[in-house]
């Protein structure tokens, strides 16, 4: 694995400056344990991973959150659900009023220990962002592995059973496209109607949204398009296509990322790159030792790899900005 963040020019990337609006989402990432290994996957994440957040942690955050006035809590990680404590966090989230995203891999669902997963999700009324990177099954399983879009279908369609997806249950569940390569997104509302089509039709599986997100070029991505030789490539493209109006909608004006050790980071790609928040006091803030009033104005810490969130339709947590 190549330390991508020297390539990246932290500290004196050319891209523009940022600083932070009102926090709205608190993400956290729960560990890194993960019941797959993506080619893809920005933090590495594996079924041989031991990062996992405690209960002590847990209970930080659900402290911040009665505190601060956060709309959203968006849990991430590895396989969110592997984490032994997130059906406490979620129901507890839940008693505060808060809005709980899942992002989900959808073969988790199947798991052992796993047992009545999608039924709490929608009991809790859990927004699901279901990860799919292709509505093909060839494309699914040579970026995810052998069975996984098989298994993927069968969670999916477990869930449309719960009344994930119908637009009157108010049970949302959105799917979330990534590039199989070096290259940008389709146009979101394009991919959306072949998503559906083929979907649909062949499975009987119903969503609310498609969401597009950027391949960055960092972890074993990163890793991979230096040793293939493709990495200056890659990172031109993002550049020739970094579009300014996607800059004041990307997602780490309004977010702050929590790692597994309660740790602050701009976003989810900053965390796994190790790259703090801007400047030395803040640089190892814990989510214990500060408010989102604090957050509020200060800068983001950027490098080459913010091109990713800016390039083309843009790209986010929530899908493409344009």
């Amino acid at each position: 694995m190549h330390d991508m963040l020297p390539l990246l020019h932290p500290g004196d990337s050319d891209f523009p400056p940022l600083k932070r609006a009102a926090l709205q989402t608190l993400q956290v990432n729960l560990g890194y344990l993960c019941n797959q290994q993506c080619q893809h996957c920005h933090i590495n994440a594996g079924p041989h991973r031991t990062e996992v957040m405690d209960a002590t942690n847990i209970d930080t955050v659900l402290r911040f959150l009665a505190k601060n006035p956060i709309k959203r809590l968006d849990l991430t990680g590895g396989a969110p659900e592997m984490n032994p404590h997130f059906r406490r966090l979620v129901s507890s989230a839940r008693q505060l009023g808060v809005t709980v995203l899942d992002r989900c891999n959808l073969t988790v669902l199947e798991e052992p220990g796993q047992e009545g997963l999608a039924e709490f999700l929608a009991e809790q009324r859990v927004e699901v962002i279901a990860s799919l990177p292709c509505y093909l099954e060839e494309n699914v399983n040579g970026q995810r592995g052998k069975g996984v879009f098989d298994s993927s279908i069968k969670g999916l369609q477990r869930l449309n059973a719960l009344d994930y997806g119908d637009p009157d249950s108010g049970l949302v569940l959105n799917l979330m496209y990534n590039p199989t390569g070096p290259f940008l997104p389709p146009a979101q509302e394009v991919l959306a109607r072949d998503y559906r089509r083929v979907l649909g039709e062949q499975y009987g599986i119903r969503f609310n949204n498609l969401l597009t997100l950027v391949n960055m070029p960092i972890q074993r991505f990163g890793s991979m398009l230096v040793s293939t030789g493709q990495f200056g490539d890659y990172m031109q493209l993002l550049r020739e296509n970094y579009a300014a109006d996607n800059l004041p909608q990307v997602m780490c004006r309004h977010l702050v990322s929590v790692d597994w050790q309660g740790r602050l980071y701009d976003c989810d790609f900053n965390q796994v790159l190790g790259l703090p928040l801007s400047g030395e006091a803040m640089a190892t803030r814990h989510l214990s030792t500060i408010t989102a009033a604090e957050l509020e104005g200060r800068p983001i810490a950027v490098a080459d790899h913010c091109y990713g969130c800016t390039a083309g339709h843009g790209s986010s947590c929530g899908g493409a900005l344009s």
